[in-house]
C-alpha cells in the first residue's frame, strides 16, 4: 500500500521548518506501510562540496575509524557527522570516487544511501514515526524533502528495501504502486551501465530517471519519458538538487493529493498528510492528474 509524502519550500522563512512540518506528515502515514520508513533532505551546499551519506549495521565499530581510514586512503581531509546507524561524509566532490572505493575495499558492510551536493538520505526497518525519531528529522532544515513509508509486496522488508532510492547525484525517487515490466527494464539499464542494490521495482524507476537525465533531459522531461516507457500502476514523487515533481500513471489508482500555497508545494498520499501545513486552509489542493507531469524548480 505505502504513504508519500513531500514537502518543497518556496518561502525562505519556512526552511528551517522543513524537518518538522515533514516529521509531521510522514506520521499521518504510519498504518499505509508500517514495516519500514526513510525520508530525503535536501539542504544548503557549498560548491566543490559533496555529501556521502552511509548506513551501517554495526555504527559504533565502522564509524569509529571510517573517517580517519578513508583520509589515509585518498590523501585528503573528510569530516564525519554520525546519525544512529546512518553518517553523512563530507568531502570534496572531486573525491567521491576514491572514497567509494575505499569504502568498498575497507569497510564493506557500509552501504552508501546517497551521494550529492546537497542530499541526506536515511532509512531504517521499523514504524515510521520511530525512524523519524531516530534520526531526528523534526529538528533538520532545508529546501525540500521526500518521505515514504513502506508495505513491502514485491520485495524483502530491509534497509535497502526502504525508499527513497538513490541512483544519482542528488536525484532520489519514491514510488506507490507496482511497476510490470521493471525485469526486462533493469536487464536494459544495466547493459547502458546502471547498477542495482536490490529487487525492488521502485529502485529500478529510480535508475530510469537518473539514465534519462544523463542524457541531458531535465526532471519534468524524464518523467514525461516515464509514461511511455514504464508499464504497471505508480505514484512518483522525485527530488533533484533544484526540483520537485510528482507523475501518476495513465489508470492513477494510487491516492494522491497536491496543496501549492506562496510559502509551499506538498504532495500526500492522502490529504490527512497536508492538513497541519500552515496557510493549507487558504491552499490549491487539487488531485493530480492521470499521465500528468508536475514539476517545480528553483
Amino acid at each position: 500500500m505505502c504513504g508519500i509524502v513531500g514537502l518543497f519550500i518556496k518561502d525562505k522563512a519556512l526552511e528551517p521548518r522543513l524537518g518538522e512540518l515533514t516529521a509531521g506528515m510522514l506520521a499521518t502515514m504510519c498504518e499505509r506501510g508500517p514495516d519500514s520508513a526513510g525520508f530525503a533532505v535536501y539542504g544548503a551546499s557549498k560548491a566543490g562540496e559533496a555529501k556521502i551519506t552511509l548506513q551501517s549495521p554495526e555504527p559504533d565499530e565502522d564509524f569509529k575509524t571510517l573517517a580517519k581510514v578513508i583520509e589515509g586512503e585518498i590523501g585528503g581531509k573528510v569530516k564525519l557527522d554520525v546519525k544512529s546507524t546512518h553518517a553523512v561524509l563530507l568531502c570534496k566532490d572531486d573525491q567521491i570516487d576514491a572514497i567509494r572505493k575505499a569504502i568498498r575495499e575497507k569497510f564493506p558492510r557500509v552501504r552508501i544511501m546517497g551521494v550529492g551536493e546537497s542530499i541526506e538520505i536515511y532509512k531504517e526497518v521499523g514504524y515510521p514515526t520511530e525512524v523519524a525519531k531516530q534520526f531526528d528529522l523534526v529538528h533538520m532544515k532545508g529546501t525540500h524533502a521526500i518521505g515514504h513509508t513502506r508495505m513491502a509486496t514485491e520485495s524483502a522488508v530491509t534497509t535497502l528495501g526502504a525508499h527513497p532510492f538513490s541512483t544519482g547525484s542528488d536525484q532520489c525517487l519514491v514510488h506507490n504502486g507496482s511497476l510490470s515490466n521493471h525485469n526486462n527494464l533493469r536487464r536494459d539499464l544495466k547493459h547502458d551501465g546502471m547498477t542495482f542494490e536490490t529487487a525492488n521495482d521502485s529502485e529500478v524507476a529510480a535508475a530510469y530517471l537518473t539514465w534519462r537525465m544523463n542524457q541531458g533531459l531535465n526532471l519534468g522531461e524524464a518523467l514525461e519519458k516515464s509514461l511511455e516507457d514504464l508499464d504497471g500502476f505508480f505514484t512518483f514523487v522525485v527530488g533533484t538538487k533544484n526540483g520537485f515533481g510528482v507523475v501518476r500513471d495513465p489508470i492513477a489508482c494510487k491516492p494522491a493529493v497536491l496543496a501549492e500555497t506562496d510559502q509551499y508545494v506538498a504532495f500526500g498520499s492522502e490529504f490527512r498528510a497536508l492538513a497541519g501545513l500552515p496557510g493549507i486552509e487558504n491552499a490549491k489542493v487539487w488531485e493530480p492528474e492521470p499521465a500528468t507531469v508536475y514539476f517545480w524548480e528553483r
